[in-house]
């Protein structure tokens, strides 16, 4: 499909490769045709998909995560050398714009107006989820031998507290472990005795 669509188009007989150069050029279109109507003020439209769930200030709606957009996609600024980006689109549902923005530094994206986020995230401390260690803090680790000694204390403290969930998950795993044991186990429970009439 591909190559037919490179190969079959229609090239008119003023048609001049040497002056025109290519078909869009001949026709004064650009290649993206509309999404590169507003190109001139930095504006590229593009398709987007909403990053997470939010509520439209316009209609007060729920708009789903995944749902996608024509957005207007604009370069608004850096972060360091990453670029900042700025879409504005259209509710579906009323006629209200929701802009949004890239979030470098947090690896996300922010509301800038027109709509709300649904707080759905979690903090990793508060679930007691094993947290990365930041930049910061490794480079302190590496340099610092004081800290260090803080710090493998803290740890210790926590891997007591933890212990005896820890044992007991290993308890819980190692009855488990023989898997071929158990399936005998449950064959011979679930098979049927072999009677005189199998016979």
């Amino acid at each position: 499909m591909g190559e037919r669509k490179g190969v079959n188009k229609y090239y008119p007989p003023d048609f001049n490769p040497e002056k025109h150069g290519s078909l869009n050029r001949y026709h004064n279109s650009h290649p993206l045709r509309e999404r590169a109507r507003k190109l001139s003020q930095g504006i590229l439209v593009i398709r987007f998909e909403m990053p997470y769930n939010i509520w439209c200030d316009g209609c007060k709606n729920h708009i789903g995560m995944g749902v996608r957009y024509n957005a207007e996609k604009k370069k608004v600024g850096n972060y360091y050398t990453t670029p900042i980006y700025r879409f504005r689109m259209k509710c579906h549902l009323c006629v209200n714009y929701i802009e949004m923005q890239t979030d470098p530094a947090n690896c996300d994206y922010v509301i800038v107006s027109g709509a709300q986020r649904k707080e759905e995230r979690w903090d990793m401390e508060d679930n007691e989820q094993v947290l990365t260690t930041e930049h910061e803090k490794k480079e302190k680790l590496e340099t610092d031998a004081m800290f260090r000694l803080e710090h493998g204390e803290a740890d210790r403290s926590v891997m007591k507290k933890a212990l005896p969930t820890l044992s007991h998950i290993q308890e819980a795993q190692n009855a488990w472990k023989d898997d071929f044991a158990l399936n005998s186990m449950l064959r011979r429970r679930f098979r049927p005795m072999t009677t005189s009439r199998n016979r």
